[in-house]
């Protein structure tokens, strides 16, 4: 059956307040190069990167825009967001199995291809190139990851993102079954699947929330809960901690080493408390730290978050669900911080 040559979605008109979200009925639906599949959106999940795609946070010029991309580069406008996707794939390029047609995927958000080619610097879904607030979607097929599930599109939906980043974070820092693990900002999309997939990892977690939201991140495999406005050391005793998953940053981050190990490990994917804090380098050197900064996934770790979702291992977390016409309520909700989980978008 062939697709239609246009498609209802949302793009993002340039950077700024939601004003610039603006829903289209006349989008050109995506055509499949040689090595791509075009997938029928089912449902795409909220993100911060979203969010501060369109603000240009990731700007460090003072306002300017032509570093405000999850790359550092300018974006192009206008731009269909949306890094959390499953769908369906319903068209495939010349060089792409054409049994694939009817698979279930979700996408990797990190894109190393793009029109058939190898990228020096990987893209970012939905900032770089177009993503998943509209009906049709175009990846390379690589990044288009058949899942085998019980689950519904709207719970798939909630994991590529936020699982990924948390996976990638605690690979990174080379989490092991034993250690203990502290993970600040839990009750957020990221937070909350590094609560999830430390515990699976084995690991003895630590989740930093407020105190209405600890019940809900014990049940999702905390062992213990901290309040985000305790003092850090003298809740969990300095050197006490063998990697922290940070997310959080700002004021109390100093604190952070001092619960380190020696030889501890530091990972960050967030700053959602501000990006600029104050290091003594002496910390530092004198515990044998190390610090990992994690944006880009490693090759093995969305293949890994798949087989953990068929496996059962971990369990979707939907706070709350809004059709695609009612994106800005969702990303108010989103800015408001009053879940636990993810919030996503309906497109079926």
């Amino acid at each position: 059956m062939p697709l239609p040559s246009k498609m209802s979605g949302v793009v993002l008109t340039g950077h700024g307040g939601p004003e610039k979200l603006e829903w289209r009925d006349d989008l050109p639906v995506p055509t499949p190069g040689a090595r791509d599949v075009v997938i029928k959106v089912s449902a795409a999940g909220v993100n911060n990167t979203d969010i501060n795609t369109r603000t240009a946070w990731y700007s460090k010029g003072d306002g300017e825009s032509d570093d405000a991309s999850w790359s550092g580069k300018a974006l192009s406008f206008p731009r269909i967001q949306g890094a959390d996707v499953c769908g369906h794939i319903v068209a495939v390029g010349d060089q792409v199995d054409a049994a694939r047609v009817g698979e279930r995927v979700l996408i990797e958000p990190c894109i190393r291809e793009a029109n058939g080619e190898i990228l020096e610097t990987p893209w970012y879904f939905g900032s770089e190139c177009d993503g998943g607030f509209a009906e049709y979607t175009r990846v390379a097929a690589r990044h288009a990851h058949r899942v085998e599930s019980n689950l519904t599109d709207i719970e798939l939906a909630s994991f590529p993102c936020s699982y990924s980043t948390a996976e990638n974070m605690l690979t990174r820092a080379a989490v092991k079954s034993g250690e203990t693990v502290l993970v600040t900002g839990a009750s957020g999309g990221v937070g909350s699947a590094a609560v999830q997939l430390a515990s699976a990892r084995g690991a003895r977690v630590v989740a930093v929330t407020s105190a209405n939201k600890a019940d809900k991140l014990k049940a999702l495999g905390a062992d213990e809960t901290l309040d985000r406005d305790a003092n850090y050391v003298s809740a969990l005793g300095a050197g006490q901690v063998d990697v922290v998953i940070d997310l959080v940053a700002g004021r109390k981050w100093p604190s952070l080493l001092d619960v380190l190990r020696p030889g501890g490990r530091y990972a960050v994917a967030g700053a959602i408390a501000g990006p600029l804090v104050e290091l003594d380098v002496r910390t530092l050197y004198l515990k044998d730290l190390s610090f990992y900064g994690c944006t880009v996934l490693e090759p093995e770790v969305f293949g890994n978050l798949v087989t953990r979702i068929e496996r059962g291992d971990i369990a979707p977390l939907v706070a709350e669900t809004y059709s695609l016409h009612e994106i800005g309520a969702a990303q108010d909700a989103f800015g408001r911080k009053g879940h636990i989980g993810k919030i996503v978008l309906s497109l079926s």
